[in-house]
């Protein structure tokens, strides 16, 4: 089991230029459970993400680790502990799938630290999660939207970090896939403990497999706690503007959102 580690966002204020994104938000996530953040486009979910691995720099407030502001730390031991897989990565032109997973143990190697087996062990590991071992030896710029994306995640989880933030991971995957990969990073966090956060764009989903939800609205934070509590009609009305009925997912108990279009009254 890996290590709990506390990751909170204290009166966050971060955006782009002259914009600000996210006003003052403040947050907490729970140790070694599955966070997913939800919200409409634009509310800063990815935001968030990037404020919290440290890819964006705060113009206020500070995301800790561990009681550490992560923008003080020494970026290779903040990637020992917190692994990031960004919104639309960019592999390098001509990489093969093997080399782009293995990159995911960069942080493990110090100026002298030789390929190890554990690194062998890892990467294989990854690879058969996320079923790419065979890809291993095909470009990456060959590979179909869904198959890329399936391997940047197994880079992710070569990596071994006791934390991991997914944006979108989902993304370019069929619902057979989207499925598959969401099974994994629950296998993930309940065989290593693995503090997982997630921005989902899918409400169901993320009900179905977050232990928390986070719900942001226009760059500030509406709700936050276990998906019964957050995913209610007064808040996705709030949150999307949209009307809607929320009833429990025969499948799993979750809570179920059903949208109500301008088109719902059922014919006959």
């Amino acid at each position: 089991m890996t290590t709990s580690h506390s990751l909170a966002a204290e009166a966050l204020v971060a955006g782009y230029a002259e914009r600000a994104v996210l006003e003052g938000v403040d947050l907490a996530v729970p140790p070694g459970k599955i966070t997913a953040i939800v919200g409409a486009n634009a509310c800063g979910k990815s935001t968030l993400l990037r404020a919290m691995s440290r890819l964006l720099s705060p113009r206020e407030g500070q995301v800790v680790l561990d009681g550490k502001a992560v923008h003080r730390m020494p970026a290779k031991a903040l990637a020992r502990t917190l692994g990031l897989l960004p919104q639309a990565p960019i592999a390098p032109e001509g990489i093969t799938v093997a080399d782009l997973i293995g990159r995911g143990r960069h942080p493990h190697h110090g100026t002298f630290t030789r390929w190890s087996r554990a690194d062998d062990t890892a990467v294989a590991a990854a690879m058969e999660a996320t079923k790419t071992l065979d890809l291993a030896e095909r470009a990456v710029d060959e590979l179909s939207g869904g198959q890329r994306q399936r391997v940047w995640i197994a880079m992710a989880l070569a990596q071994e970090t006791d934390l991991l933030l997914l944006d979108e991971p989902t993304t370019f995957l069929d619902v057979a896939h989207q499925v598959e990969v969401l099974d994994l990073l629950v296998d993930l966090n309940a065989s290593r403990g693995t503090t997982i956060v997630m921005v989902l764009h899918d409400l169901n989903l993320a009900a179905r497999y977050a232990d928390h939800l986070i719900a942001l609205a226009a760059g500030k934070l509406h709700a936050a706690g276990p998906p019964q509590a957050v995913l209610t009609v007064e808040t996705i009305r709030h949150v999307f503007g949209l009307d809607s009925q929320v009833i429990r997912d025969p499948v799993s108990g979750a809570p179920l959102m059903l949208p109500i279009g301008r088109h719902r009254l059922a014919a006959g």
